[in-house]
């Protein structure tokens, strides 16, 4: 796990530093014009989407590793699950349905041969996403068709619009983030990957509600019938609420937070070494013209508080979408600038990557983008590196003419690390090992998880925990259990602690537990038995 490039020498290796060498020869007469200092560190990786033939046999994924190794990649963020489903054979996910050798394991493949080449392989999964077609899964057990239009109440677990509409866009249907079922149907596939595969990460892509909302800047979604209950539940209420209800949002919010906590220390449990990273939502402006990041799209649209995930540590990168043309109409070079500057402002002790949309510009104009993503912040603070969107489509000219991606492509990795047409030095022309993340290496902080579940099996929702230090006296609040009872705290001082849970007038038991908390380790608390009057 978190690799570093290996010295391993590949024929496609050689062939890059004979054709470096030549270009530098040619480049002898400007050896101050094409002369960077190159970082040590820095994460350069591809999105590889799977709608695209990039993994689907091993010849792809040789021509996979090669094309990574020609840009000096050192991540291949590959797209195993789609819609609840994966391109590997190991996984709680249900195989996917496109027509490849069922005995050929995509997965198992991308990563032998991008580790023995030195690159480190996160798997990208949509967490919300079930079904974007419109005929249903064929294999009987697929989620859409056991808890999919069919079923009822809380056995449904497709989010629902504000009209009663189980469909949005592209991805058709979406799970509900603050269904409990559907929300450990997804922790458990994310583990069983992790558990199953030498995965460095785990990139997480649709962490959030849904797109088509009838305006911009609030959400829609979120009117099933688990969240409805769940939501009166919590706070007393007993109407349904508008979609511009500020106490519905801010709990909506939470769901999807919650979602994000349990994935991480859910990855934890199984192999603290892997890496959670997110696709965060840069949509529209930055929240320089917004008016501060709680009136941006990301976070009061689609309720994706990747600022907050940041801070509490229960990310390890955010590799944001900033998808923006390279033109001043609508002011999307403002747009971009804008998102690039707080992403460098807001890491948190932990990582942010900028992930420029390949497909939307020409390769010149996303050689200018990566140049502006990879500068110094007003403050002095860099992002930890550049992530292309996409490897099938590194170009607009490729994305209309998919023949010509491979040509493309090609000059991205010559302009990226041998001579950029702009005369400027290369950005990517050493390799680079992935930054260290030191909290996960080298952790002086530890975590903690619990469940509330009464002897007969019933959950406890929306309990309060809290904790405290028992030497510093410090105390952590503001956390509920889920609808499954969990609860999760992440990145505290080692030492003994006290974990007490507020339980409802018709449950007793014992509700207190102290949990020694190691540096690097999770610890569990118990409360047994608590009995139901």
């Amino acid at each position: 796990m978190l690799r570093r490039r290996s010295a391993l020498i590949t024929a496609a290796a050689i062939a890059a530093a004979s054709a470096l060498f030549t270009t530098s020869a040619a480049m002898a007469d400007h050896p101050a014009e094409n002369t960077a200092e190159q970082p040590a560190e820095q994460w350069r990786s591809y999105w590889v989407d799977s709608f695209r033939d990039s993994i689907y046999t091993p010849q792809n994924v040789d021509k996979l590793v090669a094309d990574a190794q020609a840009v000096n990649a050192n991540v291949l963020i590959v797209q195993v699950s789609r819609w609840m489903d994966c391109f590997c054979n190991r996984s709680s996910f249900p195989r996917t349905h496109v027509a490849i050798d069922p005995g050929f394991d995509p997965l198992d493949d991308v990563i032998e041969k991008a580790h023995a080449a030195g690159i480190e392989v996160h798997a990208w999964v949509n967490a919300t996403p079930a079904w974007n077609l419109a005929a249903p899964p064929e294999n009987p057990e697929h989620v859409v068709n056991t808890h999919g239009h069919d079923a009822e109440g809380w056995d449904n677990w497709l989010n629902v619009r504000v009209d009663g509409k189980q469909t949005a866009g592209a991805n058709l249907r979406n799970l509900d983030p603050a269904n409990p079922a559907a929300v450990d149907y997804v922790v458990d596939g994310i583990a069983s990957i992790v558990r199953e595969y030498d995965v460095d990460g785990i990139n997480l892509d649709y962490i959030r509600y849904p797109d088509d909302n009838t305006v911009n800047y609030q959400s829609d979604w979120g009117y099933t019938a688990a969240s409805i209950d769940r939501f009166q539940a919590a706070t007393g209420r007993t109407d349904i609420p508008q979609p511009t209800d500020a106490q519905f949002s801010d709990w909506r919010r939470e769901q999807v937070t919650g979602l994000t906590r349990k994935i991480f220390l859910g990855m934890y449990e199984v192999d603290p070494s892997a890496a959670l990273s997110i696709n965060g939502i840069t949509y529209w402006f930055g929240p320089q013209t917004e008016g501060g990041w709680e009136e941006t799209r990301a976070y009061a649209e689609v309720m994706q508080n990747w600022k907050a995930w940041l801070e509490e540590g229960i990310i390890d990168v955010n590799v944001a979408m900033n998808y923006k043309v390279e033109t001043d109409v609508g002011d999307r070079i403002q747009m971009y600038d804008e998102w690039n500057e707080v992403l460098k402002d807001w890491q948190a002790d932990r990582f942010a990557v900028v992930g420029p949309a390949l497909y939307l510009n020409t390769v010149e104009d996303s050689l200018a983008q990566a140049r502006r993503a990879l500068e110094p912040s007003a403050s002095g603070n860099t992002v930890a590196g550049w992530s292309g969107y996409s490897y099938a489509a590194p170009s607009s000219v490729a994305a209309a003419d998919p023949g010509r991606a491979g040509a493309e492509r090609a000059r991205l990795a010559r302009a990226l690390t041998i001579e950029d047409p702009s005369g400027a030095p290369p950005l990517f022309a050493e390799p680079a090992d992935v930054p260290e993340m030191i909290w996960k290496t080298q952790p002086t902080e530890g975590h903690l998880v619990g469940e509330v579940v009464t002897r007969s099996g019933n959950p406890i929702d929306q309990a309060a925990v809290t904790l405290t230090h028992l030497k510093s006296r410090k105390t952590v609040t503001g956390r509920l259990t889920d609808g499954s009872g969990w609860f999760g705290f992440a990145n505290l001082e080692p030492g003994r602690w006290r974990v007490s849970v507020e339980l409802p007038d018709d449950v007793t038991g014992r509700h207190v537990d102290v949990v020694q908390v190691e540096a690097g380790a999770l610890a569990t608390a118990t409360f047994a038995p608590l009995i139901e009057r």
